[in-house]
């Protein structure tokens, strides 16, 4: 992600919104320009159709990190990596967050409202902003997916 998150972009599906609602919220609270590429109700939803969009804005940096949320964040991390530049993990709780940021830079978070509670979510997203890169031999392993992504070699070199 480089320097300091100062623009998160966020979707869901139907299954994620108010968990969308309580951390655009916090976030907003605390400073943060955000944006809601919705839905904005819990009326079903292809969910492709609307995290797509989020992935597309922080890849094309329009956003420095995008948060995207479902039934367990599963999906919505599958597609957001489909977008190159994206690195999406999904977290669970606070040390899978950090580590998303701390190891594999991780630019967008995907978190599942009916996997953790409320507030874990916003402990989630708090300690994934909260860390940071550490870059060396996290970066050359960074650095091996996108010839993979391109169809290129597998994984660094021994």
């Amino acid at each position: 992600m480089g320097g300091p998150v100062r623009s998160i972009a966020m979707g869901s599906d139907h299954a994620g919104v108010r968990y969308k609602d309580l951390i655009r919220r916090h976030l907003e609270s605390r400073g943060f320009r955000v944006k809601d590429f919705g839905p904005f109700s819990e009326e079903p939803v292809d969910y492709p159709a609307w995290i797509r969009p989020v992935a597309q804005a922080v890849a094309g940096g329009e956003f420095d990190a995008g948060i995207v949320l479902g039934g367990s964040g599963n999906g919505e991390a599958i597609v957001s990596n489909k977008v190159r530049g994206i690195r999406c993990a999904v977290c669970w709780d606070e040390k899978s967050a950090r580590l998303a940021r701390q190891h594999n830079d991780a630019n967008m978070i995907s978190c599942g409202q009916r996997m953790v509670s409320p507030e874990m979510a916003l402990r989630i997203v708090d300690a994934w902003l909260g860390a940071e890169f550490q870059g060396g031999r996290h970066q050359r392993r960074i650095d091996a997916i996108e010839p993979a992504e391109e169809g290129g070699r597998r994984g660094a070199s021994p």
